[in-house]
């Protein structure tokens, strides 16, 4: 497959843009800062950027509760997200939804899910809508290790399997289903559990944003021309706990060092990039700056905006239709 040094420009801000944010977002929650729980995506930006750089804004995207690395992937704007995650007036759902329930429609983000294999069955029934509106739009659900043991996950395989829906199931294997670790809760591997349903599953390294890139490319065409659903998971360990705050007794302390050092999204992506792309190390020190900018000036602007009044409480609380 053919690279385009734009695209890759692109692949590299939008995965520098992901650790910066969740980096800072780290120190935030640390500091009291941050109102809730957050759920970290160090070390797994190349699976949310190598997917999503495939989708138009007209396709959708279901999340988990480990969602902010979707939402920059998919594009929404990180000076709404930050509003949302500090609860703020101009938030992506003003300021109601938090970092476990961020959501923005208009770039087809269908919102973060603090439901353990929640996602699934909103994105069948996207791609359900897709398919009877006859667009050629495409939907991706991302999945958990952990989740893809939930029954919702069973029926929305099938389901899509049956009516030959336009879907990826996105399964990112990060190590740890909460604090239980794939040796212990996992039976079998998840990709082959696809071939059940009648649909092509694929496991990729989930470090390497092109073997992300390649293996989702084959499963869009495929949906976009009507052939039906796949499955692709993506082996990529967190570097950090189920949530911010998290002791991690259940792993070895030794190990995030370890995957610093060799499992990391944005060097390994550097090396082949400059390698072999044309793409030089001086763009890319320039991205890191602009986004460390972009990062420090969003977070001043989320903490000095005002929160929701209270007459707030009223409103979005039903839709109609």
């Amino acid at each position: 497959m053919s690279y385009d040094p734009v695209m890759l420009l692109d692949a590299y801000r939008r995965m520098r843009a992901i650790r910066e944010f969740e980096e800072r977002m780290r120190r935030e929650v640390q500091a009291g800062t941050v109102p809730g729980f957050v759920h970290l995506y160090c070390g797994q930006e190349a699976v949310a950027v190598g997917t999503c750089m495939h989708l138009r804004d007209t396709d959708y995207i279901g999340s988990t509760h480990r969602g902010h690395g979707h939402c920059i992937a998919k594009g929404c704007d990180i000076g709404d997200m930050l509003l949302e995650i500090y609860c703020k007036q101009g938030g992506l759902c003003n300021g109601k939804g938090g970092s476990m329930h961020i959501a923005d429609l208009r770039k087809g983000m269908l919102g973060a899910n603090a439901i353990v294999g929640g996602s699934p069955p909103i994105a069948v029934g996207a791609a359900l809508t897709q398919r009877t509106l006859g667009t050629d739009g495409v939907t991706v659900t991302f999945i958990g290790d952990g989740a893809s043991n939930q029954g919702t996950v069973a029926e929305s395989l099938n389901m899509a399997a049956i009516l030959k829906l336009p879907v990826i199931f996105l399964y990112e294997n990060n190590g740890y289903a909460e604090f239980t670790g794939i040796s212990y809760h996992l039976g079998g591997k998840i990709a082959q559990r696809a071939a059940g349903f009648g649909m092509p599953g694929e496991t990729v390294d989930g470090v390497d944003f092109f073997a992300v890139y390649d293996a989702v490319a084959r499963a869009v065409a495929r949906a976009r021309r009507q052939e039906g659903p796949s499955a692709i998971e993506a082996v990529a360990m967190r570097w950090y706990g189920h949530f911010e705050g998290d002791m991690q007794l259940y792993r070895d302390s030794k190990e995030v060092d370890r995957l610093r050092a060799t499992a990391d999204p944005l060097v390994k992506f550097e090396e082949r990039a400059t390698r072999e792309h044309d793409i030089a190390v001086d763009e890319l020190r320039e991205i890191d700056e602009e986004i460390r900018e972009l990062i420090d000036d969003k977070v001043a602007a989320a903490k000095a905006a005002p929160k929701p009044p209270q007459e707030a409480l009223y409103t979005d609380v039903y839709g109609s239709y």
